[in-house]
């Protein structure tokens, strides 16, 4: 195949509102040897790129400057130490920046299959979301059948993945939303009960249930300590986000009383061989669920925009209506 010495890509012209997103024009990125050349089909569409966006999230260092952290298409090049993967192949790849555009450069150790019954363009919203889910709340972990599972924002991306995937590995998943919309969308994915946080509190719910044993947050602010008082002895609490703020005053007494363990991460920053080690529990674990005669998985699309719109798509994404996940497509 003969390969355009240049791409369409979308650029920020500095740290701002959607609005700075604007069209360019970029030579096609080289590969190392360990990596293969994906031509874009479809990007999605995630919280850090818009923390990235207002200037808050800068690239580690050697990433792509571009927005864009997972994609799915064609791979086109292949680097002379990648065995796994040969062009003509459809993937769907975590990236560590660049997706929004043409062409990226992804480690061959993190591209997954398209999985069984999932479209090219909806494919391109999994990686971001199941390699975070995965890594935080399940991988090298003893996961209990029946286990309570309180998964925030249940309605966006990430809880759209959690709920899907604790509801298949046999965990009763409770969740929050912010209308009766959004809760009849969770149960739609398997929630157990979704709790509209306008209306309802989840702390009495939870304690009336018997605690939650693992809880995944992306608000931070006052749910911290609501989280430790809703959770049962011996709970995981995993923080993976602070849409209410990072900074709180809290009493530690009941985390230590209850023997609590309160863990955070960042995925984009972590070790090249943990994300390809994700990626192989992925594909042995997770993905088999999608390709049974009644999937417990599925993708959750929400909108597409052309890649052009990028600054429409992240509009979309800050007014928090959507649910599920939100597209660029090439």
């Amino acid at each position: 195949m003969t390969l355009p010495p240049q791409m369409t890509v979308i650029e920020m012209r500095e740290a701002g509102e959607p609005e700075v997103l604007v069209t360019a024009t970029r030579p096609l990125p080289d590969i190392a040897p360990h990596e293969v050349l994906i031509k874009v089909a479809a990007a999605g569409v995630n919280g850090p790129d818009l923390v990235q966006r207002r200037g808050h999230y800068p690239p580690p260092k050697g990433a792509s400057d571009l927005l864009g952290l997972e994609v799915s298409g064609e791979i086109v090049a292949v680097g002379d130490a990648v065995q796994t993967w040969r062009t003509g192949m459809q993937v769907c790849a975590l990236t560590n920046g660049g997706g929004y555009a043409d062409y990226v450069a992804v480690n061959a150790g993190h591209c997954l299959p398209i999985p069984t019954g999932v479209s090219m363009v909806d494919a391109a919203g999994l990686p971001e979301t199941y390699f975070t889910v995965w890594s935080n709340v399940f991988y090298q972990q003893t996961i209990t059948e029946g286990n309570r599972f309180l998964v925030h924002g249940g309605s966006g991306g990430i809880g759209s993945t959690a709920i899907q995937i604790g509801a298949a590995m046999g965990l009763s998943v409770f969740t929050t939303a912010e209308s009766d919309k959004a809760c009849h969308y969770c149960q739609s994915l398997g929630a157990t009960r979704a709790i509209n946080f306008t209306t309802e509190d989840f702390v009495p719910i939870l304690r009336e249930a018997g605690g939650a044993d693992i809880i995944l947050d992306i608000i931070g602010g006052d749910y911290i300590a609501r989280n430790i008082k809703a959770s049962r002895a011996d709970a995981r609490l995993i923080q993976i986000a602070f849409n209410k703020g990072s900074k709180i005053e809290i009493d530690l007494m009941p985390l230590m009383l209850k023997r609590l363990s309160l863990t955070g991460s960042t995925l984009r920053s972590r070790p090249e061989d943990f994300k390809t080690a994700i990626a192989t529990d992925l594909i042995q674990t997770v993905w088999p669920f999608f390709a049974q005669p009644s999937p417990k998985l599925k993708a959750t699309t929400f909108a597409t925009f052309p890649l052009a719109e990028a600054s429409k798509a992240h509009a979309l994404m800050e007014s928090g209506t959507q649910h599920g996940k939100i597209i660029l497509t090439n």
